[in-house]
């Protein structure tokens, strides 16, 4: 699985990132699982749209 982790981003449980899924933004948490190409950002990271 490749992706793209920033400062500091935080991923709970058993929550995943999708193939080529980029979190953006430092301190960004993951509780939910972000899909396959998406830009992700925020507490909780949220997704902002697809690359």
């Amino acid at each position: 699985m490749v992706c793209t982790l920033r400062k500091r981003t935080i991923i709970l449980g058993n929550y995943t990132t999708g193939i080529g899924a980029v979190v953006v933004g430092a301190g960004a948490v993951v509780t939910k699982i972000v899909p396959d190409y998406a830009v992700a950002a925020g507490f909780p990271a949220g997704t902002l749209h697809y690359r």
